[in-house]
């Protein structure tokens, strides 16, 4: 299953049209100066991203060798266009002919997605305080919610988190952090397939980039 499975043997991305590859192969050789390979400098050339409180971990994910399905930990130094694709396949929207168990993997592959960006430490686990200060630094970019606003609802998610998380274990137990399996549960009903997009890497007049 995509929960048990190494990074690298999680089911191939869908597949896409050619007029979105040729679509994405245009921003990836906007991004990469016509290079045949993306470095994580060249992400700094783009406006939307300078400003976007989890600009680090945006990025740190593209060069994420698990996200990259080729290693459990480490990062890419460069990424070329197949990697490039990849990461992008995480981003897409649902097919209408999904069934069941394809929207179900669908689902828990943009999920381990979002949990790499959490887990920046590759160990598996998201601690209870790093899951709150990225909920922070989310909240962080909105420029209608003060400071103390934006850290009384992240203590609100953390303390979520441990009751859904810490509450499963017995008194005996020790807490290590938030595993991929507590995580799809935090999740639970929360609508990930029409959350996940790329807001930056939109080229003229396309409104989105899946």
């Amino acid at each position: 299953s995509v929960l048990s499975s190494p990074p690298h043997q999680l089911s191939s991305p869908p597949t896409v049209t050619s007029e979105q590859i040729e679509r994405l192969h245009r921003r990836f050789k906007q991004l990469s100066r016509d290079q045949l390979t993306i470095r994580k400098e060249n992400f700094d050339s783009i406006p939307d991203l300078e400003f976007n409180p989890i600009r680090g971990k945006i990025v740190h994910a593209f060069f994420d060798k698990r996200n990259l399905r080729q290693e459990s930990e480490g990062l890419a130094d460069e990424i070329n266009f197949e990697d490039f694709l990849t990461i992008m396949s995480y981003f897409r929207p649902i097919e209408m002919n999904m069934d069941e168990e394809q929207l179900d993997r669908f689902r828990k592959e943009k999920l381990k997605f979002l949990f790499h960006m959490y887990d920046s430490d590759h160990d598996g686990k998201i601690t209870l305080q790093e899951y709150r200060n990225v909920v922070e630094e989310l909240l962080s970019g909105n420029p209608h919610l003060e400071k103390e606003s934006a850290r009384s609802i992240a203590d609100g998610a953390m303390m979520e988190a441990a009751s859904i998380c810490v509450g499963q274990m017995g008194p005996d137990q020790v807490y290590e952090g938030i595993t991929f399996e507590d995580f799809l549960k935090m999740w639970q009903g929360i609508d990930i397939e029409t959350k996940m997009h790329v807001r930056f890497l939109t080229m003229e007049t396309i409104a989105h980039c899946y």
